[in-house]
């Protein structure tokens, strides 16, 4: 069981679209907030529908048999075996989100999560020490990414101690300013 996260955008469904087709089978976190009363009214501010993910990780069992993939920026949160942190550069990020017509306090709002490593502050905040593999999706094909993920996972999710790949992580703040 993977948990495919990332800031919306950054290319979780189509990794798992990818995945499905080496054999994964795919979960949608939003489906699986819904199907167990986790899924909020959509916030008419930015149109989305809020996941209470820390109920939904109570409430949810992992299927206990056969490859699973969950497709969700809040998927890291769940009973899962490793995390699938899936990231791309703010540029490439704010074209995507202007795609999917997000209206642009959307669009700020998850440029500066990806920009500032937000899923990295929450794993290393709720101390989730699980194995992670980092993927910047602006720099391969969705393929390549799918079989990466894969060789990963077939290579038994080899991954250093939390601290440590956090500081290694992808830097666009950093690369902003050379």
């Amino acid at each position: 069981m993977l948990a495919v996260s990332g800031t919306p955008g950054t290319g979780k469904t189509s990794a798992c679209e990818a995945l499905a087709e080496l054999g994964w089978k795919v979960l949608s976190l939003a489906d699986l907030a819904s199907e167990h009363g986790c899924l909020e009214a959509v916030d008419p501010r930015d149109g989305a529908a809020p996941i209470d993910i820390h109920r939904l990780a109570e409430a949810w069992d992992a299927p206990k048999t056969g490859r699973y993939l969950v497709d969700g920026h809040l998927a890291h949160f769940l009973e899962v075996d490793g995390i699938v942190l899936l990231r791309c550069p703010p540029s490439t990020l704010r074209a995507r989100l202007l795609q999917r017509n997000y209206n642009e306090d959307k669009i700020r709002a998850n440029v500066e999560w990806e920009m500032t490593s937000g899923h990295w502050a929450e794993l290393l905040e709720f101390e989730i020490e699980l194995p992670v593999a980092e993927f910047d999706t602006a720099s391969m094909t969705i393929e390549a990414l799918g079989e990466a993920i894969d060789a990963w996972f077939i290579d038994g999710l080899p991954s250093q101690e939390l601290h440590q790949q956090a500081s290694e992580a992808i830097d666009w703040l950093g690369e902003s300013q050379n």
